[in-house]
């Protein structure tokens, strides 16, 4: 038997399943596919091999290797890290292996203190893992992930119903959206229907419980999820009525508002964009968000990677938080609203800056100040900035020369905003213990040891920087 290796397989593997189960006298030579997760990378990894008896996927927090797993970005996130050994070990799953939470804390704190490589991981856990070597020796987007999924035309030809489903809080979305967004720019008439609420990775999988993550879910998103995907079954392969819930396109649950809303596209989401920049103010320690370009505004941020006191930090589990962790950057908060305010759509924007070293890793966070103090996670965006221009080749940057970052492909935000809130953006450097760490060398990040941290790093942040956030009116 050959070694059981994630992804590599499966989209072969899986065509052949459908072409078998075609064959037997019980079928009539339709099959349908549904799953989350691994399950919904499954899915697309079968289509690209076109399997003739293939008529209608529902996917659910769908990865994409390569473009958000093992690393988004182009940042390799360390949850990946046991993820081989939870689905290589045998031929079940190893759920012992990958539930032992407390293992894989202190892995990343031993390997964030010791200042060890990234690619030491293995070594310092203990246990071999090759499947998690191999993939670090692919930090680009080249043949090895191109291979999984399909790529270009092939999107063109997949002409089958297809119904995504993903979450604001869902670390999956990107994936989710990666099809959404490819299979529609390759072939504008597809039939790709996409829903979107307040769910998180296992919620979608498992059921809408009152609260998630801290946040109180709204009546109406407290939906069967599992019963929507096998109505959409029954209406593509059956004929029966289409369930009133994907009346559009795109269909998404405004969180605050209580309502479900629904456009033909993405970009129809909005009305109009609002664009707010980043204006830094080292004077009153106060940074703004603000409808007038600053470019003489400069806010500088220092970040010194062999500094390792902070190994003992988690991310929180919620997104509802009384603080915003000082390790997110700078904050740039806007003026009360006015009037109740609809962001619904994905935002993008550019950061304009000057670094003193050749690579950096830069995150942006959107948030909700409300009345009460509450800090509502809607959305964040992280990225290489050698990987911004092309992903599949890294570009190193020349040290103190004005670059550009652009900021797009990012995940969605749904929500009305009460008259009173803020609008909060957080902007910073990426140094935390669960992923990996680019110490700006130039060298493959996966290679950098603590000694290749030199002198801090510091990164001038220009007050022409911006986010157009997408305005529902």
């Amino acid at each position: 038997m050959d070694a059981i290796v994630p992804f590599e397989r499966d989209g072969e593997d899986a065509a052949a399943v459908i072409d078998w189960i075609a064959a037997q006298p019980w079928n009539d030579a339709r099959v349908g596919m549904y799953g989350g997760s691994y399950s919904g990378y499954t899915q697309w990894a079968a289509l690209k091999y076109r399997p003739k008896a293939l008529k209608a996927i529902a996917t659910s927090a769908t990865t994409a290797p390569g473009i958000d797993v093992p690393m988004e970005g182009g940042i390799f996130l360390n949850f990946m890290v046991p993820w081989p050994l939870y689905t290589a070990s045998n031929r079940s799953l190893d759920d012992a292996r990958y539930g032992d939470t407390r293992r894989w804390a202190k892995l990343n704190r031993d390997w964030y203190a010791s200042g060890r490589s990234y690619r030491e991981l293995p070594a310092i856990d203990g246990s071999a893992n090759p499947v998690f070597a191999k993939w670090l020796q692919h930090s680009d987007y080249d043949a090895y992930w191109k291979a999984m999924i399909p790529q270009g035309e092939e999107f063109a030809g997949i002409d089958i119903p297809v119904l995504a489903t993903t979450g604001y809080f869902d670390g999956a979305q990107i994936g989710a959206l990666h099809y959404f967004r490819e299979h529609l720019r390759q072939r504008p008439d597809a039939d790709h229907t996409l829903l979107v609420g307040p769910y998180e990775h296992f919620t979608m999988q498992t059921g809408v419980p009152p609260a998630v993550q801290g946040y109180a879910v709204d009546p109406s998103a407290r939906i069967d999820l599992q019963g929507l995907r096998l109505a959409w079954f029954d209406h593509v392969l059956k004929g029966a009525p289409e369930p009133e819930l994907l009346a559009g396109r795109v269909n998404w649950q405004v969180m605050g508002a209580d309502a479900w809303r629904h456009a033909s596209t993405l970009d129809a989401m909005a009305t109009r964009t609002q664009r707010l920049y980043l204006v830094p103010d080292e004077t009153s320690g106060t940074n703004a968000l603000s409808m007038q370009v600053q470019p003489q505004a400069i806010a500088i941020q220092r970040v010194d990677f062999s500094d390792r006191g902070d190994a003992d930090w988690t991310l929180p589990p919620n997104v509802v938080n009384k603080t915003i962790d000082p390790r997110q950057g700078l904050v740039f908060a806007g003026a009360p609203l006015r009037r109740d305010t609809e962001l619904s759509g994905a935002f993008s924007g550019a950061l304009d800056f000057t670094v003193n070293k050749r690579d950096v890793d830069v995150a942006i966070g959107v948030y909700e100040l409300n009345a009460k103090g509450e800090y509502l996670d809607l959305a964040y965006w992280q990225q290489r900035a050698s990987y911004n221009t092309d992903r599949r080749q890294r570009h190193l940057l020349q040290p103190g020369v004005a670059q550009r970052l652009v900021v797009k492909d990012t995940r969605l935000i749904g929500r009305k905003l009460a008259a009173g809130s803020r609008i909060v953006v957080t902007l910073g450097v990426i140094k935390q213990p669960d992923r990996q760490l680019n110490l700006g060398s130039g060298k493959d990040p996966s290679g950098e040891t603590i000694s290749d941290a030199a002198e801090p790093l510091e990164i001038r942040w220009c007050g022409s920087s911006y986010l157009d956030l997408p305005v529902r009116e």
